[in-house]
Parts: structure tokens; sequence; C-alpha cells
């Protein structure tokens, strides 16, 4: 039995007097959205932005409040407003692929092209296979690594196949069932932010009166022990959410924090207290306490503004690194955990969250008095909702002739 796939349209075709275009509508993790072959789209950004406006149906212009994108495949939340371009590229005699990010909103036209995302970025592998771009899975496991140009981060994508040809599945928070499994490991992801695995050169700080750990691998987060705020972390988002003086706290907490990680804006200067209060971003927060079932640990996120109903997959990587550093409020609290020896070993961590246990891998090995942290994966799952061709049915003039010349 061959395991090579057929290799389905990758560009645009005209049926019945209408462009269609090709898609492949994909989940990864807990999000939704398209991936496109990225010689498939207009090189030009207004022509491209455009396409993407179309196959996704939110606005070309303007706003549309409470718009239901009844028009095209995006689905109203931010998680299923994804497309991702991809391509494949030579990198030191292997395969890679490369992908790029456009974060679409349903209510408006902007799109957003500073951004990756962990979740999506796990159905890539799937889609360079299914679609015929890299080579079709030999039994057993296969990684690849994935270069972001959004954000320059490389990260290494694993699926495993069995010998019927099935990809090993999995379940994940979120999601019901079991889908192709795909662990996704960030390199060298320490100090992602700030340059240093512990911002303020101190596994344990204190601030405003919490203790709380500093720590940036992937992403700069805030980790402070629930039982100071009178928690647990096993309360719901909404009963966080509706506890003013909690909110209010933590506020002033990963505020406080922030000025002392050093954070800085993307022109270099330091952030301001102001901007941190105000922060949609940075720093990621969250309250940590005993695991009571599964998982080595529970916690509840804040991204920081507001809770989050699972665990965001860069902060999932950020909290499992902080219960191997001794010092840490994590470790402190993380039950189950294995030291760190003297050679890069892969550390699972699990970490109780709202919608149940997400699964991580860490790479560390100790140097000296430190923990290095060479690799953090997540494990999701994903899989292909539909693959096919899109009707473009209203294309600009300048659009259809671009398109036109493509077939």
């Amino acid at each position: 039995m061959s395991l090579l796939p057929a290799l389905p349209d990758l560009v645009p075709r005209q049926r019945c007097g209408v462009i269609e275009f090709p898609v492949h509508h994909m989940r990864g993790g807990t999000s939704t959205g398209l991936v496109l072959h990225a010689s498939s789209v207009p090189a030009d950004l207004a022509l491209r932005e455009e396409l993407l406006r179309h196959l996704m149906g939110v606005p070309q212009s303007g706003r549309q409040a409470g718009n239901r994108q009844i028009t095209g495949l995006g689905r109203g939340a931010p998680t299923s407003n994804k497309v991702f371009l991809a391509e494949v590229e030579r990198h030191a005699g292997q395969p890679r692929l490369v992908s790029t990010l456009a974060q679409l909103a349903g209510e408006h036209g902007n799109i957003d092209w500073n951004v990756n995302c962990g979740n999506m970025s796990s159905a890539l592998q799937l889609w360079g296979l299914d679609s015929g771009v890299i080579e079709a899975l030999a039994i057993g496991a296969h990684d690849i690594d994935i270069r972001n140009t959004n954000t320059g981060v490389i990260t290494t994508s694993r699926m495993v196949r069995e010998l019927d040809g099935s990809f090993t599945a999995t379940g994940i928070p979120g999601v019901p069932g079991s889908f192709p499994r795909v662990d996704l490991f960030l390199q060298q992801p320490a100090g992602a932010k700030t340059g240093k695995l512990l911002p303020t050169g101190k596994a344990q700080d204190q601030v405003h009166g919490y203790d709380v750990s500093c720590v940036d691998v992937a992403v700069p987060m805030v980790i402070a022990l629930a039982c100071q705020f009178g928690k647990t972390a096993q309360e719901t988002v909404q009963e966080l959410e509706a506890d003013p003086a909690f909110m209010q706290a933590i506020r002033q907490v990963w505020s406080g924090a922030g000025l002392l990680m050093g954070l800085r804006r993307r022109d270099g200067e330091p952030v301001t207290l102001e901007e941190l209060e105000r922060s949609e971003t940075i720093p990621k927060f969250c309250i940590v306490g005993a695991a009571t079932g599964e998982g080595n640990i529970a916690v509840r996120y804040f991204t920081p503004q507001a809770g989050h109903a699972s665990l965001a997959v860069s902060g999932s990587c950020c909290l499992a690194a902080a219960c191997l550093i001794p010092g840490t409020v994590a470790h402190a609290l993380a039950r189950g955990v294995p030291p760190v020896g003297q050679a890069d070993t892969e550390i699972e961590i699990g970490i109780a969250n709202p919608a149940g246990i997400l699964d991580t891998t860490i790479v560390a090995r100790q140097a000296g008095n430190a923990i290095a942290i060479h690799g953090a994966a997540y494990r999701r799952s994903t899989q292909i909702l539909l693959r096919g061709h899109v009707p473009l049915y209203q294309p600009s003039a300048a659009l259809k002739a671009w398109l036109l010349k493509q077939l």
C-alpha cells in the first residue's frame, strides 16, 4: 500500500464562469482556518488581502457589527479567523515548511500580519503531506521544521504514522474525540521576549506583597500563587472574572512585575506602567495551585486582561518550564516532576486547566547552578475539515485579472 497522497490541484480554476480558489479548511488545536499554498496567492498585498477577506467572509472595508461571516469560511471568533500561507524551502539540505499567518476579524477587514498561532501551526505538517508538497511519511515518527515569517520563530512538528497508514491519534482539552496527534517543539524558547530565562534575575520576586515568578519561555509570564489571592486554581474563569477585588489585584501584580521584567516595545523603548496596565498581550499572567486529579500542577491563565477558557500553548510551555526551575512558585507546587539531569532530556508535564489536561514536553538539562531550556513542546491534534475550491463571486476587476492569469 502506497502512503503517497494524490496531489490535489493547488491553483485556481474556472467553473461555470466563476473563478474558484483552492483551499484546505483545517483545524489545528482549538483553532480553525485556512491553509493556502503561498505561490497560489497574489504577491501584491492589496490583492492578497482582498482575496483572504472574500474567502473568510469579512468586510472588504469599514466595520460590520455582528457580521456572521455567512459568505465565507470564517466562524466569528478570532480563533476561527486564521489563514496560513505555506510553502516549502530547502534548509541545510532538508525540506522546511515556511508559514505566514494572516489574522482576520469578523467585523472588519483589517488583517494582522504580526503574529503567529501555535494552535493552527499544528495543521501545517498534515497540510504539507495531504497536498503533496512534502514527502509522505514512512511508518513511525517524522519531524519537519516550520519557519514562521511573522515572528522568525522556528518550530519542529512531529507526527507518527501507524502500520495501517493512519496517524497516531490523541485527544486534547477543548476538542471532543481523538484526531491525528502533532507535537510542536519550540527551538531555544528561553528568553523569547526579554533575552533571559528569568528576566528579573531571580526565580522568585515579591510584587505588591505577592510572591511571583517571572519566566520567559516562548512568552513572558508572571506566575503567582493562587492561595495568596484566596483562590485554589480550581475556580471557573467566570468565577474569577466576577471577583472585582481579585481582578484588580492581579492587574496591579502583572503590571508591576512587567516593569521588573524590563519589557520593551517594538521600538526598543521600555514599556511604561500605563502601557502595561492597558496591555492585551504581555506579560501573560497565571495563578497556580496543586493539582487535585490528573496532571502535575493546576493553573488559571490570563492573557492578561481576560481569563482563558483553557490555556494558551505558549503559556503552557512557559509554566511547564517553570515547574523545572528550583525556587519558582511553580516548582514548589508541582508534583511528580523528575529532577533535571546533566544531559538534555525530554520531561513531560501535564497542566490541569479548565478544559482538561494540556500535555507539554520540556527539553532541559542542568547547566552548573542553572537550568538550560533547549526546547519546549506542546501536544495538539489536527484534522482536515475540507479540501477543495471556493468560488469567488465578487472579486474586484484587479483581482479577477490576476486570477485569470493563473488559470
